[in-house]
């Protein structure tokens, strides 16, 4: 568990970086005739906003001297990475998929993870100017009205200050609400969701990508979200712990064991997430 001095110097520099990022990322957004967009060697897609972002980031947390390990990043080897005690483990565009089709549904992931374990994290979503924080054992938070800016530099107290505890109440509704992938469906998440409509009469699909599906379940706006499609490291340790301190779990599919992190392969397994119920 970070001290409260540790979590007062690096929170903000997350911060600030995951914004100044999510400015990088609304330039490009605004003008779709200069996406620059290729396809890596894993078939999905990268744009310049991608890049960009990386180099905000990565300009930005350097400053902690605490390696990075990035989807935008250099491949780093396991040999290299495999006795990191301390890194960031970032996404710098999330949802670029959602990006590409201008639906607005993308994020920023930064996680610091301490013998692979996220300790602290922010997922910012640029479009909807909302951030979330969370520190391991002191709950998770969301931050509005947070405009992206390349000249960002909140203090501690000033992120403090305006931070909401999750979840919100406001959020308490009738219906169980399932999120699912936009653009990830596959037979095998709608068998997780026909479970779930088995033992419930009132239930709403709410199609969401990025990983603000885990903030929503943070925020107690959904229930529910099984992932059935790949997903990298990077995809879900921010947003993770985020709903973790609000109370909900992510758990691997079909085993139902915790997500493991720095692996040697980065690929996630299947998992589901419940909201604190």
């Amino acid at each position: 568990m970070l001290t409260e001095d540790i979590r007062a110097y690096l929170l903000p520099k997350a911060f600030n970086a995951a914004v100044r990022a999510g400015q990088e990322i609304m330039k490009v957004y605004k003008n779709s005739d200069d996406y620059d967009i290729a396809v890596k060697s894993d078939k999905t897609p990268i744009t310049i906003a991608d890049r960009l972002a990386h180099n905000k980031i990565k300009e930005m947390l350097g400053e902690t001297r605490i390696p990075i390990l990035s989807e935008e990043g250099r491949e780093m080897l396991y040999d290299e990475r495999r006795n990191w005690e301390l890194f960031w483990l970032v996404d710098p565009l999330d949802g670029t998929v959602e990006f590409i089709k201008g639906n607005n549904e993308f994020t920023v992931n930064i996680a610091l993870m301490a013998d692979n374990v996220c300790v602290c994290s922010v997922v910012y979503v640029p479009y909807l100017q909302k951030a979330y924080i969370a520190s391991q054992g002191m709950g998770s938070y969301l931050l509005t009205d947070i405009a992206p800016s390349e000249s960002a530099c909140y203090s501690y107290d000033e992120i403090c200050s305006v931070r909401r505890r999750l979840p919100l109440s406001e959020h308490e509704h009738e219906s169980y609400r399932i999120a699912v992938s936009r653009s990830h469906q596959t037979e095998e998440t709608m068998q997780y969701i026909d479970t779930a409509r088995a033992k419930r009469d009132n239930v709403e699909i709410i199609e969401q990508g990025s990983s603000y599906k885990f903030c929503m379940l943070a925020e107690g706006i959904i229930d529910y979200y099984p992932r059935t499609t790949h997903t990298y490291e990077w995809d879900t340790a921010a947003a993770e712990l985020i709903l973790a301190e609000a109370g909900g779990t992510t758990r691997s599919l079909p085993e139902h064991e915790p997500l493991r992190y720095n692996k040697e392969d980065l690929h996630n397994p299947w998992f589901e997430c419940h909201r604190c119920m």
